[in-house]
């Protein structure tokens, strides 16, 4: 299915049951939600391509993260949905907090997965540094770093299905593309800061203890943020873990959608 805006989406699950909405991440499609959606039958589900990713249409100009959270309010307009749980990974954690603070009323819960904060001097560095590399030369200046970041080095040496699947994610795009989202990912971590008001709605912070990039620090700032929020760190785990270790995520999001979804 294709929104009148060019985004394309599923949505699966009971028809009365309360929505949840997945956002996936950088260079990655809705497909990265493989994992988790079985555990999710009891949900009205809708997973769908951020802005030129998978088989959504590419954005004019350079959008912002704000466009990307009212990418889903219009996708939720277009599917009749008032309301919905928002889970959010990496970049999808980002949007998910924008949509959070653009749209209380239409946010039931919130769960931010391995996503970003306020970084330090040398974190920023780090990634412009990769945005200018993916300028240059594409998707393929970067994913073979971001397989070390993301997975562990046990998966990396016993996983090669999940190492090739990532990769032939990540280079699908195009390089245009790739890099408008990137600089996304690099400077709209400045919108979501400090919010004020501060978010309301019941949430769920996550990440893994050896995320390089949106570690526990990361998700601590985050949960500070926000009252009340519950915090996850998981021991042993990197950026993906939601594809390395599904159980390990899976659990912790579906007793808090359980708990607050009632």
């Amino acid at each position: 299915m294709t929104d009148p805006h060019g985004t394309a989406c599923d949505i699966i699950g009971p028809e009365d049951a309360p929505v949840v909405v997945l956002i996936h991440g950088l260079g990655l499609t809705r497909a990265v939600w493989q994992w988790l959606l079985p555990d999710l039958h009891k949900y009205r589900v809708v997973t769908y391509d951020l802005i030129g990713h998978g088989e959504t249409a590419p954005p004019q100009g350079q959008p912002r993260l704000r466009d990307l959270a009212d990418q889903l309010a219009h996708l939720l307009d277009h599917l009749a949905i008032d309301k919905a749980a928002v889970v959010g990974f990496s970049l999808g954690g980002m949007i998910a907090r924008r949509f959070a603070q653009d749209y209380p009323e239409r946010t039931t819960a919130l769960v931010v997965l391995h996503s970003a904060h306020k970084r330090t001097e040398k974190q920023q560095s780090a990634i412009l540094f990769r945005v200018a590399q993916a300028e240059e030369h594409g998707p393929e200046a970067t994913v073979e770093l971001a397989l070390q970041r993301w997975y562990t080095r046990s998966a990396q040496a016993t996983r090669p299905d999940l190492m090739e699947l990532t990769r032939a994610w990540v280079l699908a795009n195009t390089r245009e593309v790739y890099v408008k989202l990137y600089r996304i990912l690099a400077h709209g971590v400045d919108e979501i800061v400090a919010p004020d008001p501060p978010i309301s709605v019941p949430t769920l912070v996550l990440t893994g203890d050896e995320d390089t990039g949106n570690g526990p620090e990361m998700s601590i700032a985050i949960a500070t943020e926000i009252p009340r929020a519950r915090l996850v760190i998981l021991k042993g785990l990197r950026h993906m873990a939601l594809a390395e270790s599904p159980a390990a995520v899976n659990r912790p999001v579906t007793d808090f959608l359980a708990e607050v979804l009632r």
